[in-house]
């Protein structure tokens, strides 16, 4: 007998160590909707396998999960035997993948050009759903791809999908099955979510254990699809694409992948308006880096692209591995979420005392970054969602996002584990106590000489959405608390050259250029000036309001609180705040500091154009050829009116570019609000009418 070579023996046991563990998440994910690894981390564990086949053609197995689609079907539910299997898709991760499917198709085709379909892949769940003579008589999960789940009673009650099928040319299909994603809406995954916290508060209230949240739309409208009393599932609003025929019976011959879509449209089905038809692999190429970019403008989670051959002779000719067809591809998008260890759960001091628990992570890519560190949001969110140090938890990051933990991963929770109690006493030196006023969820430190106050003050301070001084950002501040060199915003305008040659990393250049960018905020707008001082409740808007009406700061600090609550915009609460913050003699310390350092206090930007659009709320939404969002949102306020960042019924018009944000659009057409383009929105400004 020929003894196998070490190497070839520590292949086999990681085969056999991958073949188990995809198995089990595989009946984790598809079986019982409780996955405890994300999307990326189980395609890693995939391809690692199919790697290891390839090197080593003796170790195959025609039982292996990559010969294999999907999961066997749970036994909650009948089996249904799919008349035509449900096969699964190769993965493409990046271009060079997809140029060599490209390839593939190529050469599978003999050279002959082809056309391409490009779909969003939405993370939902698959299902076929079988109609005899117009009528819907079976709905099945995917399965294993050869046997599913019945779950007829349970897509019946989504709205989306045709009950009957609406005659083309007179007549409906003797038997049709339409494949395609049941998905939760991001709205009525929120609305779920919040339901499910709401009543873990009663729970908690009552000294039981919170139930689990449900982490994220996939998860848990496949669960929803899953419930054995359909009433349930009819209350989690799901939705549905159709995107592929199976098995069917007096259609019409199509010759394209896009006319079977249109004949399904013409039936009633809800086609993915972003289906495109493109020549090229390198518009297929576009396509996924247009909606990889654009991914958190939908109303709905995706979690990449599926490219077909848009041919169906073609199809036949390329056909079938022996888990999936040659002549599609899914590319997938770098991961939104992933699980890791939470460390430690440590809480940070804002500039109003406000407290944010955060979470340490062992360091996990996602959304594009490293990331180290993750938003708890507030105390409550954390009792809520019940992470704890030592879970492994699901991290999101969607683009510029900050990151945050979802949840945990309760399987893998440490038999040792206790909640996270929230602490008592601030961790500044000065130790004070934490409040948590009635009818706020934040918790706070109330001793306004917090050093961490006081820091983040200066920080806030000096931002871009304050008095914007480029090189005092946090590290520099910190650094110069530190050395005793700032105790408040006053002080930034006292800093010396020698000061700064003291921070660690500054030079000569690097602190003239401080200096100089400290000088040139001392002439930032009113408005400016009054948003960065920080005042509870006083934002951008009513600080703009307030400089046009007073015209300079001293004139502010000295008006009534009556007198401030009559402008618009400004209200009691925030004109209280305003004359509270402006009468503590700290506050009017700084104010004293600035003036003797010649910070103007009376820079109003104030305008001749006719005020066409007085208590008029446009918003603007998409991108403008003659406009930035800031010029076009300016051009509403210099003429009278609002740009809120929200539509609402008190909206007077809504302005709409290019690419859109969808909730606005949508919010807009279902109030009547009046959608305008570029042209309508420059006679708006005009004349102030539509």
């Amino acid at each position: 007998m020929v003894k196998k070579a070490p190497a070839q023996k520590s292949s086999q046991k990681r085969v056999s160590e991958l073949r188990a563990l995809i198995e089990h998440h595989n009946h984790l994910y598809h079986g019982l909707d409780t996955p405890e690894v994300s999307d990326a981390e189980y395609d890693a564990l995939v391809r690692e396998l199919q790697g290891l086949e390839a090197d080593n053609p003796d170790l195959f197995s025609v039982a292996s999960p990559t010969q294999s689609v999907g999961a066997t079907a749970s036994t909650t539910f009948d089996p249904v035997q799919h008349s035509v299997p449900m096969t699964s898709l190769d993965n493409a991760m990046d271009t060079v993948e997809l140029g060599a499917w490209g390839e593939r198709v190529a050469k599978g085709l003999s050279g002959a050009a082809a056309e391409f379909v490009c779909e969003l892949k939405i993370d939902g769940l698959a299902v076929s759903i079988r109609y005899e003579n117009g009528v819907l008589v079976q709905a099945a999960t995917r399965g294993d791809g050869k046997v599913g789940e019945d779950v007829t009673a349970n897509v019946s009650t989504i709205a989306v999908i045709p009950k009957k099928l609406t005659a083309v040319n007179g007549t409906v299909p003797d038997v049709l099955e339409v494949r395609g994603e049941v998905y939760m809406p991001f709205a009525a995954f929120e609305k779920f979510k919040k339901q499910k916290e709401e009543e873990n508060v009663v729970r908690i209230a009552a000294g039981k254990k919170p139930e689990a949240v449900p982490v994220n739309p996939r998860n848990a409208g496949a669960g929803s699809l899953r419930q054995k009393n359909a009433e349930v599932t009819a209350s989690r609003e799901l939705a549905f694409w159709a995107y592929q025929l199976g098995e069917t019976q007096g259609v019409p011959e199509f010759t394209t992948h896009k006319e079977s879509l249109e004949y399904l449209t013409a039936l009633g089905f809800a086609i993915n308006p972003s289906i495109t038809v493109v020549s090229t692999i390198e518009e297929v190429n576009a396509f996924c880096a247009h909606w990889q970019n654009k991914r958190d403008t939908l109303q709905y989670e995706i979690d990449g692209a599926v490219v077909k051959v848009n041919s169906l002779p073609q199809r036949e000719v390329l056909g079938f591995t022996s888990r999936a067809p040659r002549w599609a591809i899914a590319f997938k998008f770098p991961p939104e979420e992933r699980t890791t260890i939470l460390r430690d759960i440590q809480v940070s001091v804002g500039r109003t005392g406000r407290t944010t628990p955060f979470a340490v992570l062992e360091p996990v890519f996602v959304g594009g970054s490293t990331v180290g560190m993750a938003t708890l949001h507030n105390r409550a969110q954390v009792a809520l969602k019940d992470v704890r140090p030592g879970d492994t938890v699901v991290v999101r990051k969607a683009g510029d996002v900050i990151p945050e933990v979802v949840g945990p991963v309760l399987a893998k929770r440490p038999k040792n584990s206790v909640p996270w109690e929230f602490p008592t006493h601030c961790a500044c030196p000065l130790h004070t106590e934490l409040v948590q006023v009635d009818g706020e969820a934040d918790t706070r430190c109330i001793d306004e000489q917090c050093p961490f106050q006081r820091d983040q003050r200066i920080i806030y301070f000096a931002s871009r959405g304050g008095m914007d001084i480029e090189g005092l950002g946090e590290r520099t501040v910190l650094s110069l608390s530190d050395l005793e060199f700032v105790e408040d915003v006053g002080d930034i305008y006292a800093l010396t050259e020698e000061q700064l040659l003291q921070i660690e990393g500054f030079g000569a250049l690097s602190a003239q250029k401080l200096l100089a960018a400290i000088d040139a905020s001392r002439h930032r707008p009113l408005p400016k000036l009054l948003t960065a001082l920080g005042i509870k409740h006083l934002g951008p808007a009513a600080s703009e309001s307030l400089s046009l009406a007073f015209g300079n700061l001293d004139v502010i600090a000295s008006a009534s609180a009556d007198d401030l609550a009559s402008i618009d915009g400004v209200g009691g609460v925030i004109a209280a705040s305003i004359t509270k913050w402006f009468e503590q003699p700290a506050n009017k310390k700084i104010i004293e500091k600035m003036r003797t350092a010649g910070v103007d206090f009376g820079n109003v930007e104030r305008t001749s154009l006719p005020q066409v659009l007085a208590g008029k709320a446009v918003v603007v939404t998409g991108t403008l050829n003659g406009f930035s969002r800031e010029e076009a949102e300016a051009a509403v306020k210099l003429r009278g009116g609002k740009s809120p960042g929200s539509v609402s019924a008190k909206t007077y018009a809504v302005v709409v570019g290019a690419e859109p944000g969808a909730s606005k659009l949508t919010k807009a057409e279902q109030l009547g609000v009046p959608i305008l383009n570029e042209e309508m929105f420059l006679a708006l400004l005009e004349t102030g009418e539509i």
